[in-house]
């Protein structure tokens, strides 16, 4: 006769599938990775995973969650070093994530709620960015642009691939230009 199986905290098997799916979706991508195939890893029935998830984007976006707020833990132990120093390990970050990264981008223009995620990471992202630029001496009428030429800075370097030392040299011409040149008042 088969044994039962364990009893299982809710939250448990919540973030038994999250991991599940994060390896898969940053091993394998997410277009790649079928609901099925998540479920099959994770050792649990599709329709369970339904339990849990409205659907695979609503299952991306925890993964997302979940990755930011792994991040942003670790942004934390940093958050004392230079500006450019955080930009890197941004950019690292990201890089690491390549394939998430691309996918939020191809989701957003399908899915209301990956476009809603996105749009609150880019604020997320914009607010840390604005705090430094402020105690740097930024002008608050700047603020936007600056922010701006940050963001296309960081996704330009997502899109072509430099070296250690060329990314380097990218950030830190960029916060050496935000953070010296002269603003408007």
């Amino acid at each position: 006769m088969p044994r039962n199986r364990r009893p299982q905290d809710r939250e448990e098997k919540r973030e038994e599938i999250l991991a599940v799916a994060q390896r898969l979706f940053i091993d394998d991508g997410y277009e790649s990775t079928s609901m099925g195939r998540i479920a099959k890893h994770a050792g649990v029935t599709v329709n369970t995973i339904y339990w849990y998830f409205r659907d695979k984007d609503d299952l991306l976006i925890a993964v997302l969650d979940r990755l930011l707020t792994e991040a942003l833990a670790q942004y934390a132990t940093i958050a004392d070093r230079p500006l450019n120093e955080r930009l890197l390990w941004a950019v690292d970050q990201l890089e690491r994530l390549h394939g998430l990264v691309n996918t939020v981008h191809t989701r957003a223009a399908a899915s209301p709620a990956v476009h809603a995620w996105h749009t609150g990471f880019h604020e997320l992202a914009e607010t840390l960015i604005a705090d430094d630029l402020r105690k740097a001496g930024a002008a608050e009428a700047d603020l936007p642009a600056m922010i701006a030429i940050g963001t296309f800075v960081i996704e330009g370097l997502l899109t072509h691939r430099r070296d250690e030392a060329g990314k380097r040299a990218v950030i830190d011409l960029l916060v050496h230009r935000l953070t010296t040149t002269p603003t408007r008042t």
